[in-house]
């Protein structure tokens, strides 16, 4: 344990040091968990249904994202062509894996954001 406590801080490079770094780059970036959680709960959906279920972000941003996701390999995206054409996205096999990760976060909102609150609460309060 001490060495390998040896080697994360030994090093200048940040990925090196927290080894989980990349992956909260890669799924827990600003648009991407409510991008993946939709298309894990609804199933395949055309960029539309997507816009109308993710209502803040904006047509530009989750052309960007989708894009990222599709490069990441986490989603799948299907060209059909019709008149007009239709595209249509889903998760991948890979960003299905990351059901369970989702599943334990979820669990531990619901077992701990009010105690975050709390604290929130509290050091609010305590003069500065």
């Amino acid at each position: 344990m001490a060495a390998e406590a040896k080697t994360w801080t030994s090093t200048s490079d940040p990925e090196l040091a927290c080894p989980i770094s990349p992956v909260v780059d890669i799924v827990f970036s600003r648009w991407t968990t409510p991008i993946l959680w939709a298309l894990h709960t609804y199933g395949r959906q055309r960029f539309v249904e997507l816009e109308r279920r993710i209502t803040k972000i904006t047509p530009k941003v989750l052309t960007q994202r989708l894009r990222q996701l599709e490069r990441d390999g986490l989603i799948v995206r299907t060209y059909h062509p019709e008149v007009p054409p239709r595209v249509e996205y889903e998760i991948s096999d890979l960003g299905r894996s990351l059901a369970p990760l989702f599943a334990h976060l979820a669990e531990w909102a619901s077992d701990n954001l009010e105690k975050v609150d709390q604290a929130r609460h509290a050091y609010d309060a305590e003069p500065s």
